[in-house]
């Protein structure tokens, strides 16, 4: 049966500028209009006083179902119910597709969430994932004991040499991977690796993009500082994650081969602010250390990403913070000197175009009915974005005032 609804508001955000008077028609999830003066008989009309229309928000770097902590049990089935909670509060913040980069069983819960989600089983965003972090051992994604020999109580999608990863990237299609995620660097909120070491060769990275790429699928990395973004960029990745110690060539160099770079700003915050709060990492001394050592390069870090040419998509790693709280890398975009045009910009047309979704992130004939509403003007209050209150997904509302 066919379902026609006009939206109306004062304002829209098309993906790329603003207009005044939305006037949106949907049908049977599509956009069919944008500028409907009278829907068709049976059109169900929304009236949006006050508030500024959108395309459907779009977060390109999460993890719906974190590592869990002892002594819970990390089984798919306990790690898909766990994430309910986290779907919810990101279709809630308007958000209606995530890319999440990574779990940790072998079985991970995203793909089972993922299929559910297809299926109108449980509602949340649509889902694109990376089931696994492919990483060297002793690398950010290894989560093995430290006596653990290969193959044996190893923890993570952990793999060494070039045929090593080229059959992991193959075993990460079998799952049904949308993208492949690798670390080229070590990280911050891991306690045995570097930030500023590389930890895949050149070799290794050309030979994991280059069997990624003849199976369809883009890569993404999880890269901190300058020689493991280097080495990523000439593999031909499509987007490096954090870059939180990049130097400004380096941002430039992103630029200049085209890559994206999903700056996670909001997540280095959060890690920053709370260096001071012994509870909060209790247990996590040589993490604390570590976020110490780099603060003053991570502070500089939203400004370098300001003052680059890097094409900034929209990605928080929530997951590593409260899912709820996902929203807040608007702010933490035009606090560092972004544009709010720029910082919209990023989470619905420049983060479409990052996971080649051109149906998604924009509202025009032919897209997808991914609409959401704001009350207020985000161009001029950019915290506004934490306020939706109407979520439409695929035409179907969500949440409404």
């Amino acid at each position: 049966m066919s379902s026609t609804t006009l939206l109306t508001a004062p304002r829209w955000w098309d993906g790329h500028r603003v207009r005044e008077d939305a006037r949106v028609l949907v049908k049977d999830g599509r956009i069919v209009d944008t500028a409907c003066r009278h829907g068709p008989p049976g059109t169900t009309s929304i009236h949006l006083p006050g508030h500024t229309l959108l395309p459907g928000l779009i977060d390109c770097h999460v993890h719906v179902a974190p590592a869990p902590k002892p002594p819970e049990l990390p089984s798919t089935g306990g790690q898909a119910l766990a994430a309910l909670p986290a779907l919810r509060d990101l279709l809630a913040n308007g958000f209606t597709t995530v890319r999440d980069l990574g779990s940790a069983p072998e079985d991970p819960p995203t793909v089972h969430l993922r299929s559910a989600l297809h299926r109108g089983i449980i509602s949340g965003p649509r889902l694109l994932l990376a089931p696994h972090i492919i990483s060297a051992r002793s690398g950010h994604g290894d989560r093995s004991p430290f006596a653990a020999f290969p193959g044996l109580g190893e923890a993570g999608a952990v793999a060494d040499g070039r045929d090593e990863v080229v059959r992991r990237v193959r075993m990460e299609a079998r799952l049904g991977a949308d993208w492949i995620k690798c670390v080229a660097t070590g990280g911050v909120t891991s306690a045995a690796d570097n930030p500023c070491r590389p930890t895949y060769s050149q070799g290794e990275l050309d030979d994991l993009v280059r069997t990624a790429t003849d199976l369809g699928l883009p890569c993404s990395a999880h890269a901190f500082s300058d020689e493991g973004i280097t080495r990523a960029v000439r593999a031909g990745i499509r987007s490096v994650e954090h870059a939180c110690l990049a130097t400004a060539p380096v941002l430039d160099l992103i630029a200049d081969q085209s890559v994206f770079l999903v700056p996670t700003l909001y997540a280095v915050a959060y890690f920053l602010d709370r260096l001071d709060d012994e509870g909060f990492w209790e247990g996590r001394a040589d993490e604390r250390e570590k976020l110490a050592r780099h603060a003053g390069t991570l502070r500089g870090h939203g400004a370098r990403v300001a003052a680059s040419r890097a094409t900034v998509a929209y990605g928080t790693d929530a997951g590593m913070f409260p899912h709820v709280e996902n929203w807040r890398e608007f702010p933490a975009l035009t606090s560092a000197g972004l544009t709010p045009e720029q910082a919209l910009r990023s989470a619905t047309s420049t983060a479409a175009a990052l996971l080649r979704r051109p149906e998604l992130g924009t509202i025009g004939f032919g897209a997808v009915a991914d609409l959401i509403a704001v009350p207020g003007d985000p161009l001029r209050d950019i915290e506004a974005m934490g306020g939706v209150d109407f979520v439409m997904q695929r035409g179907i509302v969500r949440h409404a005032p």
